[in-house]
């Protein structure tokens, strides 16, 4: 099984349309929040056909009506702030929260710990599995200063058959 993995979104719908078909050989999609916008929820849904499992960031805050976007797909199940499965006999854990996610691998229960937040591409090594952070969609990053960086923006994928990620680099489009 293949497991595609997209972070902070912000309603970046350019760059998610980019996405969308480079994750589409992924056969489950993992979404660790900050779509931002409630409309996000209607392009996932049209974009990506099989089960996309999403959870809340920081920035999701209109969250009534992305859950009455996310109920015209059968296919889109909302999490909350956590996101627990066994996914083709691999323990997976998804939130958005980088310290959150942090502590979870910490804990060494876990194949797959996903995450998003800080917008910056991760994969390293946790107990016996990975922490993966895809990147920002949104293709940018923020700085100390509180300026935006732009970088390259990325998904993920995840091989339950290997037990490895790697990460899908998109092209920037604005």
């Amino acid at each position: 099984m293949k497991i595609g993995i997209l972070s902070d979104i912000h309603d970046h719908v350019w760059n998610l349309a980019a996405a969308l078909p480079a994750l589409a050989g992924a056969d489950i999609l993992l979404c660790c929040g900050d779509l931002c916008s409630p409309f996000v929820i209607h392009q996932l849904g049209r974009g990506f056909p099989r089960p996309i499992h999403i959870v809340f960031g920081n920035n999701d805050a209109d969250l009534y009506r992305i859950t009455t976007n996310a109920r015209h797909y059968s296919h889109i199940t909302l999490h909350g702030e956590i996101f627990k499965a066994d996914l083709d006999g691999r323990r997976v854990v998804m939130n958005h929260f980088d310290a959150i996610a942090r502590e979870i691998a910490r804990g060494g229960d876990w194949d797959l710990v996903a995450f998003g937040h800080n917008h910056t591409f991760e994969i390293t090594p946790a107990g016996q599995g990975w922490l993966v952070n895809p990147g920002a969609i949104m293709g940018a990053v923020i700085e100390p200063n509180g300026g935006w960086r732009p970088v390259t923006p990325s998904a993920a994928l995840y091989d339950t058959t290997s037990g490895l990620p790697e990460q899908v680099l998109l092209p920037h489009t604005t």
